[in-house]
């Protein structure tokens, strides 16, 4: 039996001690080590999504793996990665830490420095333990299906950008195209998630602040389920209360939702905490909303360069979605995506608090008209984000379903809108035809006039000449005039020529075609010309 190992160790020291031992265990397949717990988790994530036979065996913690601290990681990787065997390597391998190390899940302890048998007895035992749990944890209806749900946080730059209001429209979107969906509420001391959805529910985040181990059952009672479906974990009444949640309970809450709902999204607020930094941190994606002005981009700046000095997530790993956009303003999004170095999502949501404000007002966001510019650039961006569950179409474009509509990717546009714009299309549809035909209409009359004009000028001139050869001066005239009218417009004119003093005259009568020429419509114009005679 080969024995996969995934080594978790930040200081390089240790990786190269550790790295010798495994080497010398029999039957070891050991990997090389990851050197924070961002990459382990992500190594793991990355293998459970090929497949589960891809997961190692055994994991290898070191104590000193940061930036989440090794008991919290190993509980986030029992949470996600439930068929892993964790270990924990420790220079302090007492009873207390031993219990401490079992309680968030790790199948065994190795203290330190490392020994060759002490080491290979803790890897052959959890490998055991991996390879007697998998067949229970991969088959049948409650089989473990992978890596667990996306989570998102929204954060804004400032205050008053629109964070609930966005974490709340991309939990419905991702809500509404079928997904189950939790919305938790990080915004400790002035969280409104319940006032933006109409909840009144006394337990919050805070209930599990003294639990040490959020199971489901635990987490069921805290839950709130709204009448749209969404599992909402609320911020306390009392923002005093926010102090208790630290970022053990931030990452225990995370972890519990992502393993029971495909998405969760976290509205971080916009006051940075431990609790809400940690969410930031384990987010498959972290939004950072801005407004496109001086004080919001600068704001945005901060937090950017904040969460990378903290190691929290890199700029090139944000998402800034710009809100209240306006095609007018200085401040566009490529010049915020090159200020802040992160990436600006392609959806900018509209400035349009209108439409927002009944809804805002009665504390029913649920109810947003569908034909809400804001709603429907809010609902693309969560099909940007991938919040969304595609369902393939014999068509070409790809919609969302739901229980409340779909979204069309093309125009971001929810399918209950779709028969209103044919009827709106149907009824406009006589007068833009009758506009047209108006404008038509006018450009054959000028153009009618224009030839008239034309051909009594040709006229007249081939009539002056004609009299000073002594030829007859209005057969010559007429002449003159029909040859220089269009075909269609040739049998439908009348010309009157004559000499005047010193000048020959020609007056022509034109018809103006109906839409099309040769349709008389009883109309017609007049073309006058004139030539001097000559001799």
């Amino acid at each position: 039996m080969t024995i996969r190992i995934l080594p978790a160790v930040g200081d390089p020291d240790s990786a190269r001690s550790l790295a010798t031992l495994l080497s010398q265990l029999p039957d070891a397949e050991p990997a090389l080590p990851v050197t924070d717990s961002t990459a382990l988790l992500d190594t793991l994530a990355r293998l459970a999504g090929e497949s589960l036979e891809e997961l190692p065996e055994v994991v290898l913690v070191h104590e000193r793996i940061g930036p989440v601290p090794a008991l919290e990681l190993i509980r986030e990787v029992a949470m996600r990665f439930p068929v892993v065997g964790v270990v924990l390597i420790t220079h302090d391998p007492s009873p207390g830490l031993f219990s401490a190390a079992m309680d968030a899940g790790a199948r065994g302890l190795v203290g330190l420095p490392l020994g060759y048998e002490e080491l290979a007895a803790r890897v052959q035992t959890a490998a055991s333990w991996s390879l007697g749990v998998r067949p229970h944890l991969t088959q049948g209806p409650e089989a473990y299906s992978g890596p667990g749900g996306t989570v998102v946080t929204v954060t804004g730059a400032k205050g008053g950008v629109g964070t609930t209001l966005t974490a709340v429209q991309l939990a419905l979107a991702a809500r509404a195209s079928g997904r189950s969906v939790a919305l938790l509420d990080l915004d400790l001391q002035a969280g409104d998630v319940a006032s933006y959805l109409d909840v009144q529910f006394r337990r919050s985040i805070v209930d599990l602040a003294g639990i040490p181990d959020i199971n489901p059952r635990v987490l069921q009672d805290a839950v709130f389920t709204h009448p749209t479906g969404l599992g909402l974990l609320l911020a306390p009444g009392e923002g005093e209360r926010g102090e208790d949640v630290t970022d053990r309970v931030a990452r225990q809450a995370v972890s519990a939702l992502r393993n029971r709902y495909e998405v969760v999204v976290v509205d971080c607020g916009t006051q940075m905490s431990s609790a809400n930094a940690a969410a930031i941190e384990m987010a498959d994606q972290a939004v950072l909303l801005v407004t496109p002005d001086v004080v919001a981009v600068r704001a945005a700046k901060r937090m950017v360069r904040m969460w990378d000095r903290l190691q929290i997530r890199k700029a090139e790993e944000t998402v800034v979605v710009v809100n209240r956009h306006t095609r007018n303003t200085e401040i566009q999004p490529p010049l915020i995506e090159r200020i802040t170095g992160t990436k600006v999502a392609k959806t900018a949501v509209p400035s349009n608090f209108k439409e927002l404000q009944s809804a805002v007002d009665a504390g029913r966001m649920q109810d947003l008209d569908s034909r809400s510019t804001v709603k429907q650039a809010l609902w693309g961006l969560a099909g940007e984000l991938g919040l969304v569950q595609v369902q393939q179409r014999p068509a070409k474009s790809s919609r969302l379903t739901g229980d409340r509509g779909s979204i069309g990717f093309g125009r971001r546009r929810p399918r209950g809108d779709e028969g209103s714009v044919t009827l709106e299309f149907a009824g406009m549809a006589p007068v833009i035809f009758a506009v047209i035909a108006i404008l038509w209409q006018c450009v054959l009359y000028g153009y009618t006039y224009s030839i008239a004009g034309n051909a009594a000028d040709e006229g007249a001139r081939a009539g002056a000449v004609a009299a000073v050869r002594g030829a007859d001066p209005a057969a010559a005239c007429e002449q003159a005039a029909r040859a220089n009218l269009p075909s269609a417009w040739q049998d439908s004119f009348t010309a009157g020529c004559a000499q005047e003093g010193d000048l020959y005259k020609a007056n022509i009568s034109v018809d103006v075609p109906l839409f099309f020429p040769g349709f008389d419509a009883g109309w017609s114009v007049d073309g006058e010309g004139g030539a001097v005679m000559e001799g």
